[in-house]
């Protein structure tokens, strides 16, 4: 963890990557310093991310699938000490900053290049460079691209401007990508527990959670998960975690009314 603001030289920035300085004044290495500033403000408000954050403990394991750059990961850390955090994050130019951010912030933390599904292999995984929050195993570029209009819309942008912000949004680049499963990523890392087990993948939360294995499902104390409700994969999904002893809410925030984007908390009683 940093000190004070100014204390140590701000982290260097690899190609294709800035330097974008935090609200909370510590600097960090990004793809895009607007999109920094967005994932920041979902990371700090009030909702799935700082609710679990609240309910960490010193000496919790955090296995943060989905990582990106690092945004969660830092708060999380930022807000308990001494936390066990795996982050695992497949693209390479996100992934370069995820360890460089790790590095500087959170030096006990371990980044792990990698997405996550239900087998360990290989498959194929969809960068947009202008929208890297979005990219995933499932990308779909009609859909984000609507989404993301009616979240602009929910926000209060003018529609005159809709058109012009969303164009090559979610232009993307398909990548060749190592899969993991959640249970290789315990075994491999020695995780007796995991106290918290934060899911965004962009339409692949049914993969990693296929991923667990029945014997390392006790293992895991809490979940929160961005879904994407479609063909029925929240229920889905939520008849899967009570069945395995889970506790869920669904939430959705004001801005993604309208989306099928849903807010997914799984406690144990």
């Amino acid at each position: 963890m940093t000190g004070p603001r100014g204390t140590q030289p701000p982290a260097a920035a690899t190609e294709g990557t800035s330097v974008y300085e935090l609200p909370n004044g510590r600097r960090i290495t990004c793809v895009s310093p607007a999109e920094a500033k967005v994932l920041w403000a979902e990371a700090v408000d009030a909702g799935l991310y700082k609710s679990a954050a609240d309910a960490l403990r010193p000496g919790d394991t955090v296995l943060d699938i989905g990582a990106n750059i690092g945004i969660v990961s830092l708060m999380f850390g930022w807000t308990t000490p001494d936390l066990r955090i795996v982050s695992v994050e497949p693209a390479p130019t996100t992934f370069a900053c995820l360890e460089a951010n790790l590095r500087r912030h959170l030096p006990g933390a371990v980044a792990v290049r990698s997405a996550v599904a239900d087998r360990a292999g290989r498959r194929t995984f969809t960068y947009y460079p202008r929208s890297t929050g979005n990219s995933g195993l499932f990308a779909d570029q009609r859909a984000d691209d609507e989404n993301t209009r009616v979240f602009l819309r929910n926000t209060g942008i003018p529609e005159e401007y809709i058109g012009e912000f969303v164009k090559d949004l979610h232009r993307g680049i398909d990548m060749d990508v190592q899969t993991l499963t959640v249970s290789d990523l315990i075994r491999a890392h020695e995780l007796r527990e995991v106290s918290l087990l934060k899911i965004d993948v962009e339409r692949a939360e049914h993969l990693v959670l296929a991923g667990v294995e029945d014997e390392h499902w006790p293992l895991i104390g809490r979940i929160v998960a961005e879904v994407h409700d479609e063909a029925g994969r929240l229920r889905t999904l939520t008849g899967l975690l009570e069945r395995h002893g889970f506790t869920v809410a669904v939430s959705q925030q004001p801005n993604l009314a309208g989306t099928d984007l849903y807010e997914l908390a799984a406690t144990r009683p």
